[in-house]
């Protein structure tokens, strides 16, 4: 399954670079955070489920073969938890965005021409590919799933965006 989902990933890569080379490409992973832990629903900062380690993991694994330039997630501890394998697999430090302020010029800035995963929320994420497509086309993830990767790509005008179910 993993070489699969990795030999889509490079393939989509492919697509627009075609299209105009004298253009940088933008790609950017964005990921809901694993499994949370649920027991106490007065902690608003929960730590990852067992499952959700294995799965911030498995994260990793299935980039291992994508150069990344960036990591960003939100400060709060699933999603650090959740961006910490991929960043360490690649030597990268994290970088903390702001929920509030998604695809701000700072980080349109920072990200052009670069391969950047992202780790949110099930609110922000989809929000934040939102915000980069210019198109209202994801609604929030449901509070039960964590597999879903959302992929996009920008070359000059062009923007491609797809989603993975990842179990």
């Amino acid at each position: 399954m993993r070489i699969l989902i990795a030999l889509f990933i490079v393939s989509f890569s492919w697509v627009g670079s075609a299209q105009n080379s004298q253009q940088p490409t933008t790609t950017y992973f964005f990921i809901r955070h694993a499994e949370k832990d649920l027991s106490n629903p007065k902690d608003h900062n929960p730590k990852l489920t067992e499952s959700g380690k294995i799965r911030s993991k498995n994260w990793a694994k299935i980039l291992e073969d994508t150069p990344i330039d960036y990591v960003y997630t939100t400060d709060y501890i699933r999603t650090k938890k959740t961006a910490a394998p991929i960043a360490k697999s690649k030597g990268l430090e994290m970088k903390i965005y702001n929920p509030k302020k998604l695809n701000d010029i700072d980080f349109q800035q920072n990200t052009i021409g670069k391969t950047t995963v992202v780790v949110g929320h099930s609110n922000t994420t989809p929000t934040f590919v939102n915000k980069i497509i210019g198109k209202n086309k994801y609604n929030s993830i449901d509070e039960t799933i964590y597999g879903k990767l959302f992929i996009v790509k920008i070359t000059g005008e062009v923007i491609t965006d797809t989603v993975l179910i990842i179990n």
